[in-house]
């Protein structure tokens, strides 16, 4: 098997990720590959929707990096203390437990609140003389950072210092050794549980910290941070570019916004579903690594590889979706994998829908003439391989 180099075969990759992975895909579902990260020289790359569901649910494939024998000079920390970097039985005990607080009515019950924040956000845009924003700045980021930030009931957390944490945990392509982010954003964290312990609210965190098994089991101090570490970071960055993906493909098609302006109702699901199917947040699910040699789509991935399922990748795999390159907010769901797969499906995803639905209506009914800013300056896009959106989106109305 020839080993692709990223570095030299995925042109303006940033911009324009589905390209290499089309190309890859055309060749087999699954690939060695390398300069795609420093986790390892070559890592294995799955590309393939059929074998892309069968990567994220598979039992070999593992999330502990503790657990591989790999990077001994990384040092474990409280915030990584937490589902996505678990493995049974352990991540079936976490899920459990956060699972009997971080409900669907929880969730339900936060869309006043969610309305809210979004028409004041808004407004604000709507006050701008200029007529024009940047619609990360203006909604996309303050939007899910507010909302994350009560339903865990984190008071007053400076935008700036958070957008900087989160930024240098999404933005690396693998784990840095030298990074002091997770220390930084654990020890906030120890002390935010420290005091919700002495002074519980209604929040999530709070009701977290009461939560208990039929056993009595609950989660340790160590747990609460890696949860809220979790939650706190995934539960904001992916909205982020949950709601500017979905508004840039809708602005680039036409024809799509103007079924979706004539029929809310009917199509704003169908917008967001094919929002997170054509272009979601994740464009790659964090890696794994095999605990024994792993036969997929053809190929055997040997014992402690590391292995990237390309989320992205999968679903626009023209196996499972007619015409997948085109934007089509008509296509009937079929189960796309942005959320992931099986044990470690996005446990927030209906908290990110509901965001996604509001931000996106609230937006298009406010401001019928909205359409991209041609005269700001190109987009940047986001580095690496783990997220997919820009820096900013300029609009104007």
């Amino acid at each position: 098997m020839v080993v692709v180099d990223i570095r030299t075969a995925a042109r303006d990759f940033d911009a324009d990720p589905h390209s290499f992975y089309a190309e890859l895909r055309a060749a087999g579902p699954v690939h060695e590959v390398s300069g795609m990260a420093m986790v390892a020289e070559t890592n294995w790359l799955v590309v393939g929707h059929e074998e892309a569901r069968r990567a994220l649910n598979h039992p070999d494939l593992l999330k502990d990096w503790r657990t591989s024998g790999r990077y001994p000079e990384l040092v474990a920390t409280s915030a990584g203390t937490n589902m996505l970097e678990s493995d049974p039985p352990h991540h079936t005990r976490l899920r459990r437990l956060v699972a009997r607080e971080f409900t669907a009515r929880r969730v339900e019950a936060m869309r006043p609140r969610v309305q809210q924040i979004t028409d004041e956000l808004l407004d604000a845009m709507a006050a701008r003389p200029e007529r024009s924003a940047d619609l990360i700045e203006a909604l996309a980021f303050p939007l899910p950072m507010t909302v994350i930030c009560e339903l865990l009931g984190v008071p007053d957390l400076d935008r700036e210092r958070f957008r900087q944490w989160s930024n240098a945990v999404v933005a690396p392509v693998a784990p840095d050794p030298h990074s002091t982010v997770q220390q930084e954003l654990g020890a906030y964290l120890a002390e935010l549980v420290e005091a919700k312990s002495q002074a519980p609210g209604d929040d999530l965190l709070s009701a977290l910290i009461r939560t208990r098994d039929e056993d009595g089991d609950a989660l340790s101090p160590d747990e609460l941070i890696g949860m809220a570490f979790l939650l706190l970071i995934a539960g904001h960055e992916t909205t982020v570019n949950l709601i500017a993906n979905g508004l840039r493909a809708l602005l680039d098609h036409p024809a799509q916004l103007a079924a979706l302006r004539a029929d809310y109702d009917g199509l704003l699901g169908g917008a967001i579903e094919e929002t997170l199917r054509y272009d979601g947040p994740v464009q790659n699910a964090t890696y794994r690594h095999a605990a024994r040699d792993v036969e997929l789509g053809g190929s055997v991935i040997p014992a402690g590889a590391v292995v990237f399922v390309s989320l992205a990748g999968a679903d626009r795999d023209p196996a499972r979706y007619p015409e997948p390159d085109e934007f089509d907010i008509h296509r009937a769901p079929q189960g796309h994998l942005a959320f992931g797969h099986g044990l470690h499906f996005c446990i927030g995803a209906p908290l990110a829908r509901l965001e996604g639905r509001i931000a996106l209506r609230g937006l298009l009914e406010r401001f019928p003439d909205l359409a991209r800013d041609t005269s700001a300056a190109p987009l940047e896009w986001l580095p690496g391989i783990l997220m997919h959106g820009t820096t900013h989106l300029p609009v104007r109305w």
